[in-house]
């Protein structure tokens, strides 16, 4: 029998490292044009919440996911908003 926390930790390595490519382009290109600012803004907010509420009920293969995705997803939203002021001067 499988422990569900294995698979629980299989998917959170799965759906935080599917982040990877976006920032690492990001970074490398510094364009940011494409991005949509409200999916990137809702979907931070999101994985906080998420992360809050994998905190408060202590499900810890939710935790360390979830704190590398608001990582990563938050280093693309930070762009972003930085490219969006570079724009406007």
């Amino acid at each position: 029998m499988i422990n569900p926390d294995y698979v629980g930790h299989l998917a959170g390595f799965c759906t935080t490292i599917s982040f990877l490519p976006q920032v690492i382009r990001v970074w490398k290109t510094r364009s940011v044009e494409d991005i949509s600012l409200g999916m990137y803004t809702l979907f931070v907010l999101g994985v906080l919440l998420w992360l809050v509420y994998a905190l408060w009920i202590q499900a810890w293969p939710l935790v360390l996911p979830n704190m590398v995705t608001l990582v990563l997803a938050g280093a693309v939203l930070v762009f972003k908003l930085i490219h969006m002021e570079k724009t406007k001067k």
